[in-house]
């Protein structure tokens, strides 16, 4: 009996599912179809999605990121110091010789080189004494050549002095112009004998007429003189500490006092700017020295225009073109 049975179960197996009874059947057909009991399969991840990386522990030797406790965030670099802005200095040559007047309107100034000495002839423009409504001029030593000292260049600028006679006067030797300065302190000299009260002080420079074709020359050195200034103003601050720098903001200040005191009087400086250039040019110098750049370096900016560049002509999209079709 035992023994039918082995055979009869052994048959069942080989002959496959199709051998089982219709309900063992049919429950294998559910299973299969719902993944349950005996039918279900493991979930197989779809194709082509890469598996995330397992995470990993930082290394020690890298940084931490920004943020976390006990770490700082990078701070910005700080910028570079300004450096002084040293102008072009004013050579001798480019006043020697030349007939220079007061405003560029009146009087006579003229620098003359004999051997390795430097002298002037000067006349200077005034009022009467007596008739301050009318104007009056003295030559001062009658009209002779004055012999100059030349000073050390403590502000980059060629300075010359007649401390003698009976107007001792500063020449300061700016780009084609020449700032007078009395050294009495008292703007006006006397001359009693003359009757004439003579305003020597100002900016002695060319009359007008030759400066007004430069005027787009002068503009443009205007920006660059304008800009030098400013720099080494914040440069000077800069270097400053606690209470120096009052004493540099105040003289800024004073700087444009000084400028439009000498410039609002020369001719038509309203359509050609001259004086304002020349007065700012040497003040960039100036300062440029008192910051310690040598008076004979190599200019750090320049003046002159830069030259524009010609548009490329567009074949077909040129107006001015010579063959443009109707």
């Amino acid at each position: 009996m035992r023994l039918n049975r082995a055979f009869l179960l052994a048959a069942l197996i080989a002959a496959g599912p199709a051998a089982l009874p219709q309900p063992v059947r049919a429950q294998s057909f559910f299973e299969d179809l719902f993944g349950i009991g005996r039918g279900a399969k493991p979930p197989v991840p779809p194709r082509n999605v890469p598996a995330a990386p397992p995470p990993q522990a930082p290394a020690a030797s890298d940084p931490a990121a920004p943020g976390e406790p006990g770490v700082e965030a990078p701070r910005p670099s700080a910028p570079p110091p300004l450096r002084p802005v040293m102008l072009k200095v004013p050579a001798e040559e480019t006043v020697l010789g030349q007939e220079l007047m007061r405003n560029g309107s009146s009087g006579s100034l003229k620098l003359e080189r004999t051997g390795n000495a430097t002298v002037v002839r000067i006349t200077v423009p005034g009022m009467k004494v007596s008739q301050p409504a009318e104007s009056c001029s003295v030559p001062l030593s009658g009209g002779n050549p004055i012999p100059l000292t030349a000073e050390a260049r403590a502000d980059g600028l060629a300075r010359f002095e007649a401390a003698g006679g009976e107007c001792p006067l500063r020449f300061e030797v700016l780009e084609g112009a020449v700032l007078v300065t009395p050294l009495s302190g008292n703007p006006v000299c006397t001359f009693t004998a003359a009757d004439c009260g003579a305003t020597p002080g100002g900016l002695w420079g060319p009359a007008p007429a030759s400066l007004i074709p430069r005027s787009s020359e002068f503009d443009t050195a205007r920006g660059v003189a304008d800009k030098a200034v400013r720099d080494n103003y914040k440069v000077m601050t800069q270097r400053a500490r606690g209470q120096d720098v009052r004493p540099v903001v105040t003289e800024q200040a004073a700087f444009s006092s000084d400028r439009e005191q000498v410039c609002r009087n020369y001719a038509r400086e309203g359509s050609h700017g001259f004086c304002h250039v020349r007065f700012t040019e040497g003040r960039a110098v100036a300062l440029a020295t008192r910051l310690g750049v040598s008076p004979t370096a190599t200019p750090s900016a320049s003046a002159a225009p830069r030259p524009r560049r010609k548009p490329v002509p567009v074949e077909g999209l040129n107006p001015d073109a010579a063959n443009v079709p109707d």
